[in-house]
């Protein structure tokens, strides 16, 4: 089953326009990924202009995966980035606990099938997938907690070590090491998941992956090494020093040029929110530095460059030397991080959500400055999982499954309503109108007697009025009451299919569906995912 984006609350008008109607943000995107024709063009394009890292980037590889033993497809992926016939089908995501959210894997396997689609029908070239390991964003609270359905039927939130406040800086997520604060958040993981045959092997392995003295990067990469290896997924370290010392000329003409730069994100930016949204806020320089006190926001000053936050500033001189010397320290945010990606592999397709295709919208004139070509950005797979014994009471009350994503109390309500002959809506609507033509007919025979005790009708009307509504939400309360088991059983629905008002995938993590079903669901939703409909698809396991 696929509902359309449109149906789906919370969907910006730029991400709706992009899959259902390209024309009307064509000016902010040089590639349509609908248009197939195009394709062949681009990869063209892109396979010439990019020659330079080929060789070391096949090197490189191999040397981040270290002791591991990838899988032959990957190892064969790894090798034939060294031809210039071979594409890269890119995506990445902040290094979230245990995954993150569902999203994280729907991406992933976004980008293995199209590859796979893609070396199918395309015989001049390869196409490789690739995780791009955002181990540089440093919003340590976004990634330190997951999301499951407890045995009452409850949303709840599992975090790791206390949260941050706005001043702390821990640096770049992916170097934080793991301490033994580990174990309180598997105790209490252990405590709101439902004990099952697998939740035991699960746990253990989870427990393997994740353990004290590891940084969210090691763990987070065994994460996907395990899941997804076997598909031939490459993970790409963009944190590594040799990287880092490719990129050197990146970071050196976004210092060099930032007014150039920031000049023309900002006419991109407002142009977008003549008619949509600009994503992303702009800063004048989209380059962050690091250091043992953390990531901090390179800003230009009258005639040097400083940290925010911080009393430490550079002349342009000493931060190109820094530069030049220590590239290891720098990393770029999140409009300058595309340029970086694309910069160092020949990506043909970057595999995105609603937010990143959003904000490519604003990224767009920097592939220019860079003299970049840019990849097609392609929509992820959307997918909500749904399950037997929710899809039973969403068949025993009739409910329209796009009827989920709306007004929860409304939706409680209508189900309710259906129960009785007439709804509360209608009983009071109807005293309603009786009380305001009554009142309204008094006013004109008071007139008569006394303009004054006339107009004061209005307000032992509004008196009647609030006295009504206060029966009224007595009588909701009353029903409610009376269908209380049918309430428990909708919001049990609700907490799977829509938690927290979002969609399953942004709540959610892959946990929740792997202590129940084995971990082998993953291959069931991996099978089922259609990468080629650009609608929200619903699965049943």
């Amino acid at each position: 089953m696929y509902l359309s984006f449109s149906d789906i609350p919370g969907n910006h008008n730029l991400f709706l326009d992009y899959l259902y109607e390209f024309d009307n943000v064509k000016a902010f995107y040089k590639n349509n990924f609908r248009d197939k024709e195009e394709y062949f063009k681009i990869f063209k394009r892109i396979a010439e202009s990019h020659t330079e890292f080929r060789e070391s980037l096949t090197s490189i590889l191999h040397e981040q995966y270290g002791s591991e033993k990838p899988s032959l497809k990957t190892q064969k992926n790894i090798n034939s980035l060294a031809s210039k016939k071979t594409l890269a089908v890119v995506t990445g995501q902040q290094l979230g606990i245990i995954g993150g959210p569902l999203y994280t894997f729907y991406k992933i396997i976004t980008a293995i099938k199209l590859s796979a689609f893609l070396s199918e029908r395309y015989d001049d070239y390869s196409f490789v997938p690739v995780f791009w390991l955002e181990g540089d964003d440093h919003d340590f609270n976004e990634v330190r907690g997951v999301s499951l359905i407890n045995d009452n039927n409850e949303i709840v939130k599992i975090s790791y070590s206390e949260e941050l406040s706005e001043d702390e800086n821990k640096g770049s997520v992916g170097n934080i090491e793991f301490d033994d604060s580990l174990n309180v958040f598997f105790s209490e993981l252990e405590k709101y998941l439902r004990t099952t045959e697998f939740t035991q092997p699960l746990l253990e392995r989870i427990k393997s992956i994740y353990s004290a003295g590891k940084t969210f990067k090691q763990s987070f990469r065994e994460l996907i090494f395990w899941l997804f290896d076997e598909y031939g997924l490459i993970i790409f370290d963009p944190q590594d020093k040799a990287i880092k010392e490719r990129l050197k000329p990146v970071f050196r003409k976004e210092i060099t040029d930032f007014r150039k730069h920031a000049e023309k994100l900002v006419e991109t930016s407002a142009s977008l929110e003549e008619t949509y949204h600009a994503q992303v806020k702009v800063r004048p320089i989209n380059l962050f530095f690091g250091s043992d006190e953390g990531r901090f926001l390179i800003e230009p000053g009258e005639n040097e460059f400083r940290l925010k936050r911080k009393r430490r500033k550079f002349t342009y001189e000493e931060l190109i030397e820094t530069i030049e010397k220590e590239p290891e320290n720098f990393s770029p945010n999140v409009l300058l991080r595309p340029i970086c990606q694309d910069f160092i592999l020949p990506t043909a397709f970057y595999v995105g959500g609603p937010s990143e295709i959003s904000y490519f919208a604003q990224v767009m004139p920097l592939y220019e400055f860079y003299n970049i070509e840019p990849p097609v950005i392609y929509p992820r797979s959307s997918v909500t999982i749904l399950e037997k014994n929710i899809n039973s009471i969403i068949e025993r009350y009739d409910i329209n499954l796009a009827g989920l994503f709306l007004d929860n109390e409304k939706l409680k309500q209508k189900i309710i309503d259906s129960f009785s002959k007439t709804s509360i809506d209608e009983i009071f609507s109807d005293s309603f109108n009786q009380i305001e033509s009554a009142f309204d007919q008094l006013k004109e025979k008071l007139f008569e007697f006394d303009k004054t005790i006339s107009d004061s009708g209005t307000k032992y009307k509004q008196k009647v009025f609030h006295d009504l509504n206060i029966l009224k939400d007595k009588a909701v309360e009353a029903q409610k009451k009376k269908h209380e088991t049918t309430l428990r059983q909708i919001d049990k629905v609700l907490n799977v299919i829509y938690p927290n008002n979002t969609l399953q995938e942004r709540e959610l993590n892959f946990i929740y569906f792997a202590n129940k079903y084995s971990i082998n669901f993953l291959k069931q939703i991996f099978d089922e995912i259609a990468i080629n409909k650009f609608e929200h698809q619903v699965i049943s396991i």
